[in-house]
């Protein structure tokens, strides 16, 4: 009798994903998402904020060195920029916060999992080893990868272009006292990262809605719609008693970054609320996507 049979048969093992599988789903989700012609649009959008700002004050700059001759009236960190190129940083992120951050990242997780599922290709990737939940959560990797993107390109575009037409130097904080330029930089970056981090609990409620329908054009428009309706709630008085709730409550707290020494509580407050916002539609995606029958 030959070895081959006398050796025992083994048992078939199931093929469990390996981490650099998952990687790798990540690393294709992520190319695919940033090749797409409409996400470099968007970020095109998003970096030329920044540059008509920047002119804008440039232009509107009076003798004195306010904006607009108002005597140091405008919107957030506006005034300062004259004196420091490096407040326009901090100036263009609080300008596309409220409305062209988050509409960016609404339409690329609104069309995360409806987009594929219109195209047909949805059922392609479930044929995968990985499964449905690492699926889902290279989905959302790769959308958080483009919201840290998206607000980079914001705060890059705004560093260049104060440099290019503003002076830069120390930087004044809100509480009167100065530090240098580059714990200045220090500071933009940190307050790049927390708006970035601000935009993970409507990243979530747009992967949530992605996986409702079929059609990427209506996922983009529910997330884009849901967004306004929040922020036109926001600004209700009557509705004091609910906004504290609303995902955009506490966009605006990465301004006490420039204080001295640094409030935390608002922004802490923040990231919890984002948490949250991410736990409970994340779970609702997850329960959604992997019992939803892909016919297409």
């Amino acid at each position: 009798m030959s070895r081959a049979e006398t050796a025992e048969p083994t048992e078939p093992t199931e093929h469990t994903p390996s981490l650099w599988w998952t990687l790798g789903i990540f690393r294709s989700e992520l190319t695919t998402t940033l090749r797409r012609w409409r996400t470099l649009a968007l970020l095109g959008v998003l970096a030329a904020v920044p540059v008509l700002i920047g002119i804008a004050v440039k232009i509107e700059t009076s003798d004195d060195g306010s904006v607009g001759g108002g005597g140091g009236a405008g919107p957030a960190f506006l005034t300062q920029v004259t004196n420091n190129g490096l407040f326009l940083v901090f100036a263009a992120l609080a300008a596309t916060l409220p409305v062209f951050l988050p509409m960016a990242v609404g339409v690329v997780a609104g069309d995360a999992i409806a987009g594929e599922a219109n195209s047909g290709t949805l059922r392609y990737l479930l044929v995968a080893p990985a499964g449905r939940t690492r699926l889902l959560l290279a989905k959302y990797a790769s959308t958080l990868a483009f919201c840290l993107l998206a607000t980079l390109v914001v705060a890059l575009s705004a560093l260049a272009v104060g440099a290019l037409l503003f002076p830069l130097g120390e930087v004044t904080t809100i509480s009167g006292t100065r530090v240098s330029f580059g714990e200045g930089l220090l500071r933009a970056l940190l307050i790049a990262l927390l708006v970035a981090a601000s935009l993970t609990g409507i990243a979530a409620l747009g992967l949530f809605l992605s996986t409702l329908t079929n059609s990427g054009i209506a996922a983009m428009a529910a997330t884009v719609g849901l967004l306004i309706t929040v922020q036109i709630l926001g600004a209700i008085p009557q509705l004091h008693t609910i906004q504290p709730y609303l995902f955009p409550a506490h966009w605006l707290s990465f301004a006490d970054v420039l204080r001295e020494p640094v409030h935390w509580e608002d922004i802490v407050e923040n990231l919890e609320l984002q948490a949250l916002y991410v736990a409970v539609f994340g779970a609702a995606a997850w329960a959604r996507f992997t019992t939803k029958d892909i016919t297409v």
